[in-house]
């Protein structure tokens, strides 16, 4: 089975039942857990200080690890990017390690495709995903095993009715060998105009965020607007956007469907929904930085980057 080591980049782990719970599931299904000597560390509101989480994304990167899996997202992946080992990270990914994470680790995922051109991958986290109180994800596990064999090969997911009216025009659509790329919308916009966003053009980007009312995700895709990143992409995809409350009274009909209608409205650029990704339970595998096609069909959309062996991700990024 496979050598997964968990770490703790972002904010520190207060849920550490949930810890406990996503490595003994992971043990059970008889993987070799390593767990980081700083995975439990807390410092304010972080995983340890600065300089203990650069050094844990280090350990990380050198464990020769199968997967490199965050126990959780949070913050604080932004104000050490400068520091993070960028040649390392690369190195042990062209060795075959699997870098995955979501949310906040959306930071360090852009920042090594910008520095270096190698793919990480959209997914799980310990906590969250491998260690509810109730039973994980079928859907989440099947892509995360396929991910461990090597046998992932794309995801497919069914277009929202409303998508499928969106896009009564052009039902279908072709993308051939495309970058994918994306995250948390909130962490993205947080590098435009840095050097660790990649310059994408062309690409398949996809979004998704959580506890963010609609008109928070509206000011932030309309920064991607404005700044011309929406603009310059082929297709953008919508996961998860959850855990926020309307405003009874005031929001008056104004939704998140209004901002994804307004949002299309801005931009040739077409928009997809319905993405399985994000802080929802049933998430796929995304590679970050990999070249993929990209297809829609009516309503079947389908992300597709072929077989996947050990230590190829690093070399097909298309930018």
């Amino acid at each position: 089975m496979s050598h997964i080591y968990i770490y703790s980049p972002s904010s520190a782990v207060r849920d550490k039942a949930a810890f406990r719970r996503g490595v003994k599931r992971l043990q059970a299904l008889g993987h070799e857990v390593e767990i980081d000597e700083a995975a439990l560390a807390s410092h304010t509101r972080f995983a340890g200080d600065d300089a203990t989480r650069v050094a844990a994304i280090g350990r990380a990167a050198a464990s020769g690890a199968d997967v490199a899996l965050i126990a959780r997202g949070g913050y604080g992946l932004t104000r050490i990017l400068p520091a993070l080992p960028y040649k390392a990270i690369a190195r042990a990914i062209e060795k075959g390690t699997r870098f995955v994470g979501l949310s906040d680790f959306t930071a360090l995922q852009l920042a090594v495709l910008a520095k270096t051109g190698a793919t990480t991958w959209a997914g799980p986290a310990l906590g969250e995903d491998f260690g509810p109180e109730g039973e994980p994800d079928e859907i989440m596990q099947a892509c995360f095993d396929d991910l461990l064999a090597g046998a992932g090969e794309g995801s497919g997911w069914t277009l929202p009715a409303a998508d499928a009216k969106a896009h009564a025009a052009k039902p279908e659509r072709h993308v051939r060998q495309t970058t994918l790329w994306g995250g948390n919308l909130n962490v993205l916009c947080a590098l435009v105009g840095t050097p660790y966003l990649p310059a994408v053009k062309g690409g398949v980007l996809f979004l998704e965020d959580v506890n963010e009312h609609p008109y928070r995700i509206e000011r932030q895709l309309t920064q991607l607007l404005r700044s011309g990143i929406v603009d310059a992409q082929k297709a953008v995809l919508l996961g998860g956007f959850n855990r926020f409350k309307l405003v009874p009274g005031h929001d008056r009909g104004y939704s998140l469907k209004t901002v994804v209608d307004w949002f299309r409205s801005q931009t040739k650029t077409p928009v997809y929904t319905g993405l399985p990704f994000g802080h929802v339970p049933t998430k796929v595998l995304l590679p970050v930085g990999r070249t993929v096609d990209f297809a829609v069909e009516g309503r079947n959309a389908l992300i597709y980057w072929g077989h996947l062996g050990h230590g190829h991700d690093a070399h097909d990024h298309g930018h």
